[in-house]
């Protein structure tokens, strides 16, 4: 029996936290130093109801799965 890897591209918004000493940031000059963007040191939560599907495709799953002669399926959604 044939095997298939699906994959959706979902695209979504996030809620990125972390918990700081008081230290690592300047609450004086509103700074956040090296948490001014969310990284691997934050928690992702995605926000339910958010994602929406981009791009779904399919293509035979098997042992050589980095071959790029594979017929790919592709349904893009707007």
């Amino acid at each position: 029996m044939k095997k298939y890897k699906i994959t959706h591209l979902v695209s979504a918004e996030f809620e990125a936290t972390a918990i700081v000493n008081e230290d690592e940031i300047d609450t004086n000059l509103n700074d956040l130093k090296q948490y001014k963007k969310p990284d691997s040191k934050f928690n992702f939560t995605m926000i339910k109801g958010t994602e929406s599907i981009t791009r779904t495709y399919y293509e035979e799953h098997g042992t050589n799965t980095n071959d790029s002669s594979k017929k790919r399926i592709i349904n893009q959604r707007d």
